[in-house]
């Protein structure tokens, strides 16, 4: 049997059944983990559930939208507010655009 990798919080591992998710805490005091699925489900096991899932290290995927809840408006926002150092003009530019 091989060993299972060492979660890192950060890292994307796949499970056997084929789901996606990344390592986004761990609680050493707990023995626990918790894993945010690409869909944005949290779910929290402990250090034995972890070795019988025998995960998989991954690539994280394309799309980081995905667990997260960024609509196409909020997406549209960042293109209109380039890296500037005049924030209020800025702020301006994003009211104007919500009326």
């Amino acid at each position: 049997m091989t060993p299972q990798p060492s979660p890192q919080i950060g890292d994307w591992y796949k499970s056997t059944a084929g789901d996606a998710f990344e390592v986004v805490a761990s609680d050493d005091d707990d023995e626990t983990l918790e894993l945010q699925y690409y869909d944005g489900t949290i779910e929290e096991l402990d250090r034995e559930t972890w070795e019988v899932l025998q995960p998989e290290p991954v690539e994280p995927p394309e799309d980081w939208s995905g667990s997260m809840d960024v609509s196409p408006e909020d997406a549209a926002l960042t293109e209109i507010c380039p890296d500037s150092q005049d924030w209020m003009t800025q702020v301006e530019i994003i009211e104007q655009s919500l009326i």
